[in-house]
């Protein structure tokens, strides 16, 4: 048997997603012949060539004059320069080039299309659409000294100008990361994703076969796996296996990942057994040493684990044979093995400065304990294996895996991707890093609970700790409470300060739009965030709106928080998503562009001396409750 693993468009640019790795690593551990493919990377890296912008522009003068889009039309205009200048962008991004940015800040090297239309106006630091534009000419953001930064800056403009003309003269349904994510996300069935399977191919559909086609023909796999982390990569993951079993059809496909283990759990339509064979659920070793004894003929497909199939009266069939997982001490140390580090783009697309660690500069990902330990969230899918199972493993080990890692790629930046990272490990983590002298970058998610001690926190940032994250959420004890988080605004506080003061980056999950929050608590949260700002306890913040999804607390009792869930059409595909009716009848989405405008003045230090309720231009907006001076007088400063 060999096991052929694929990351399909899209994820990220900068750093591969990690899925394949574990997997890859967990079946070498198990003397399994296994190999891995980057095909998002590949596809993108293959129209930023100069014949993929020749064939982009082909796509482009196909369409009438009428159905050009700006984006088209000045691509069209400067293609030469595009043509002259793509692959020296590529290799800046890529690290192999720096002294370019020195060019690149002359802003006269590149075309600059649409994308830097917000750099030419000047921001007096009330921009309406201020999380995705920089403004004053880069320099607010970069000062004299930033060249590099601001230089990758404007060649991700470059690179996201070309974005917008593959999707408007190639795919209309193409973005870096969602890429055709509508057609998957929450679909109630699978004819969307079929229709669309069924046309005709577009030019990226045409690249991203011919990139299946040579790296099958590369490893001659027995079994493809095609992890699909988000419904923006599934449609190309079909495209991929339809590929497969149109050219190779002896191969066996599997379909998993974290989209799969979230929305497919009552599938149904055996329409989609047509492009893949198994489709399985949760995490997935276990599950695949059962496949992997099924296809060598040493165990009958009733004996699956987490596993769909079609049977032989064309209907799905769930089988999960009861097995306990594989233990987290035993899956092995991820490995990246066959992936090209050195071609990911380091993008810095978003200035936010936790926002830049996601998307700037390739991270080796690693989970230091399966699930959550507080598992406790209304919000979250506390029901599901991701979450609910919860796994250790000894911090000896996991420098183990971390030195291991270093070792191959020969790099030592470390995204530790745990849902929560439970305190007691990172301690002995970073003391252990400490002890035998191994010397990383690190950061992570995690509650901001009270085990974090200034103490601790000094050690974490001795260990290589540079930025942590963790939910303040809708910052108002009442709603804290609701959504049993298990912290208050005032524990927050603390401990976000502590972290700021041993030289941590912190950044603040926020939410808005929860049931039953009021316009009050809105504006109350907003107090609450800027004097976090201004006292220094974090430097990085987004707001996102609440979704209720079936797998939460909310989502299965939703009476418990004072809200109705709209009824659902009949369901045989992807559930996940569901809108509800709240009673308080909140236009929270109006709330929401104030809330992102005034977060993202307070990142730069700004506006701290306005009122709160003025972020938002709407009438009848109350003021803050809150005392101006409270957090600082929660941290001694008054």
């Amino acid at each position: 048997m060999k096991v052929l693993s694929l990351i399909p468009p899209m994820t990220q640019l900068n750093t591969p997603y990690p899925s394949t790795a574990y997997l890859t690593g967990f079946l070498r551990s198990r003397n399994v012949d296994a190999v891995q493919e980057d095909l998002a990377l590949a596809l993108v890296l293959g129209f930023f060539t100069v014949d993929g912008l020749a064939q982009i522009k082909s796509a482009a003068l196909r369409l009438a004059e009428e159905q050009r889009s700006a984006s088209v039309n000045l691509f069209l205009d400067y293609v030469e320069q595009y043509q002259s200048t793509i692959a020296l962008v590529i290799s800046f991004l890529q690290g192999r080039d720096s002294t370019l940015a020195h060019r690149i800040n002359s802003r006269t090297l590149l075309p600059e299309g649409p994308r830097f239309s917000s750099l030419d106006a000047y921001d007096d630091g009330t921009h309406d659409d201020a999380e995705e534009n920089p403004g004053d000419s880069l320099a607010w953001a970069f000062g004299a000294l930033g060249s590099q930064d601001r230089a990758r800056h404007l060649a991700t403009l470059y690179l996201n100008d070309l974005s917008d003309v593959l999707r408007d003269a190639v795919d209309d349904r193409f973005e870096f990361v969602r890429y055709a994510e509508s057609l998957a996300g929450s679909q109630p069935t699978f004819t969307p994703l079929a229709d669309a399977l069924a046309a005709s191919p577009t030019l990226m559909d045409d690249h991203l076969r011919m990139l299946t086609m040579g790296v099958i023909e590369k490893h001659q796999p027995t079994l493809v796996l095609l992890s699909v982390p988000f419904p923006g990569a599934m449609y190309a993951a079909l495209r991929i296996a339809q590929t497969i079993k149109l050219h190779f059809p002896s191969i066996h496909i599997g379909l998993g990942g974290g989209y799969v283990n979230t929305e497919l759990r009552e599938l149904t339509d055996p329409r989609i057994f047509d492009f893949v064979d198994f489709i399985t659920l949760d995490s997935g070793e276990r599950p695949l040493l059962a496949l992997l004894e099924h296809l060598n003929g040493k165990r009958s497909a009733q004996r699956l684990v987490r596993t769909y199939i079609r049977d032989a009266q064309g209907q799905v069939k769930y089988v999960h044979w009861q097995e306990s997982d594989v233990p987290f001490e035993e899956v092995g140390t991820a490995t990246w093995d066959g992936l090209p580090l050195n071609s990911y783009l380091s993008l810095l697309d978003m200035l936010n400065p936790m926002h830049r660690l996601w998307s700037d500069g390739r991270w080796n990902k690693l989970t230091v304990a399966h699930g959550c330990y507080w598992k406790k969230c209304s919000f979250c899918d506390v029901s599901l294996d991701y979450i609910a199972r919860y796994e250790t493993a000894s911090a000896s080990l996991l420098v183990d895996r971390i030195e291991a890692i270093v070792a191959e790629t020969g790099q030592t930046g470390f995204h530790f991707v745990d849902e929560a990272a439970p305190p007691k490990i990172l301690k002995a983590l970073a003391e252990e890093l400490i002890r035998r002298r191994v010397v990383i970058s690190w950061w992570g998610n995690i509650r901001f609970e009270k085990t974090f001690t200034p103490q601790l926190c000094e050690l974490l940032a001795q260990s290589g700790c540079i930025a942590m994250s963790g939910g303040l959420e809708v910052a108002s004890d009442r709603l804290l409470d609701l959504m049993k988080k298990g912290v208050s605004v005032d524990q927050v506080a603390l401990v976000t300060k502590a972290f700021s003061d041993a030289g941590i980056l912190v950044h603040a999950y926020l939410m808005y739009g929860f049931p039953t929050q009021t316009v009050q608590e809105t504006v109350d949260a907003l107090e609450y965030v800027r004097q976090f700002f201004e006292n220094g306890c974090i430097q990085s913040g987004f707001f996102h709106r609440f979704t209720c999804t079936v797998h939460s607390p909310v989502g299965k009792d939703p009476q418990e928080y004072g809200i109705t869930l709209v009824p659902q059409p009949p369901i045989s595909f992807a559930k996940n998503d569901v809108s509800f009716i709240d009673p308080s009848g909140v236009d929270h989405d109006l709330l929401g562009l104030g809330l992102k405008k005034a977060i993202y003045n307070f990142m730069h230090g700004i506006g701290f001396d306005e009122d709160v309720h003025t972020w938002f231009d709407l009438a009848g907006i109350p003021k803050t409750t809150i005392s101006k001076s409270k957090i600082a007088r929660l941290l001694g400063y008054l």
